[in-house]
């Protein structure tokens, strides 16, 4: 038993030595092609502060932050995970159009400062279409889910 235990306590070490090495920073120029393109296109005027890789053993995931602290996330191969402008706006052309078609119906003049596409792990690692949400967070806290056909699913002020 106690074999075993001084076993689960090496691995246990090793492992998380293993993966805290993995998050690294990195050039700009390292990131996924379509990451880039994303960056030149909605953020072209912005000076990147850090950018930086997550591998973990099975996926991995890239983060640019900003000077002015606007953050982005993107998923293994470039695709967009999440846009964080905590002192700015969210820029125009990245939230789906039915959603900004609903936050100017409903919401008319509050800017959205965060949007992130959640995709369930296993759904996005197998290319499956599926359990798709997008968030939404208004300047003054307003959190709003939609699904894959952009219905609103949650409401949280």
């Amino acid at each position: 038993m106690k074999k075993l235990f001084v076993l689960f306590i090496c691995l246990f070490t090793l492992s998380t030595a293993t993966y805290a090495r993995e998050d690294r920073p990195i050039r700009v120029d390292q990131l996924p092609a379509k990451a880039q393109q994303f960056i030149k296109k909605y953020f072209p005027d912005l000076k990147v502060a850090l950018a930086k890789v997550d591998k973990s053993w099975f996926d991995q995931e890239y983060e640019v932050i900003f000077v002015n602290g606007n953050k982005v996330e993107f998923r293994k191969y470039g695709d967009l995970k999440e846009v964080d402008c905590k002192y700015s706006m969210v820029p125009a052309g990245i939230v789906p159009v039915p959603i900004v078609e609903y936050l100017k119906e409903n919401h008319p003049d509050i800017p959205v400062i965060k949007f992130e596409q959640d995709t369930k792990e296993y759904a996005y690692l197998h290319s499956l279409n599926v359990d798709k949400e997008y968030e939404v967070k208004l300047k003054g806290g307003i959190e709003l889910t939609f699904d894959k056909q952009f219905r609103l699913i949650d409401y949280d002020d």
